[in-house]
């Protein structure tokens, strides 16, 4: 385990850069999120830090599992998927919180949601934990998706 330390320290700590993204916007982040008309169903601002620090670790973990056992040449696909859901992942924020784009954060999340599912897709025939380990991202990342569109929708001067 020790000589796999380096690597999977690496995966974090690259999977990270997204989460930055998320923070760097998150005082504007609350204070545009609480001005928002949002659907009844939507959870309350705190959620969202407690949620993400749970799936950035699994995202980095399944993507570690995937490269420790086949390299970046053996899983060439399904790490460029990754690192495409990653970088949709990095952008959300900025276009939703500080461009206030609804149709352009509407365009980002769908197209995370695709890449996600590709990712996994293609995961799986490699590493099937790694893959089972992105559903939780999947299910979120649907749950935000619908909740994009529905602020969106109800926020037409705002977004």
């Amino acid at each position: 385990m020790r000589e796999n330390l380096p690597g999977l320290l690496a995966w974090i700590l690259g999977t990270c850069v997204a989460a930055l993204s998320g923070a760097v916007t998150a005082k504007a982040a609350a204070e545009f999120y609480g001005m928002l008309d949002r659907p009844s169903w939507s959870p309350p601002a705190w959620l969202f830090g407690p949620a993400w620090t749970v799936l950035y670790p699994l995202m980095a973990v399944a993507a570690w599992r995937v490269w420790r056992e086949h390299g970046f040449a053996g899983a060439k696909l399904a790490l460029t998927f990754y690192f495409v859901q990653l970088v949709l992942n990095a952008s959300w924020s900025w276009v939703f919180f500080v461009k206030r784009s609804g149709p352009g954060a509407t365009a980002v999340v769908v197209g995370m949601w695709l890449a996600i599912a590709a990712t996994i897709i293609t995961f799986w025939p490699l590493d099937r934990t790694a893959a089972l380990m992105l559903l939780p991202y999947l299910a979120w990342v649907s749950f935000a998706t619908a909740l994009t569109v529905s602020v969106w929708r109800r926020n037409p001067t705002l977004l």
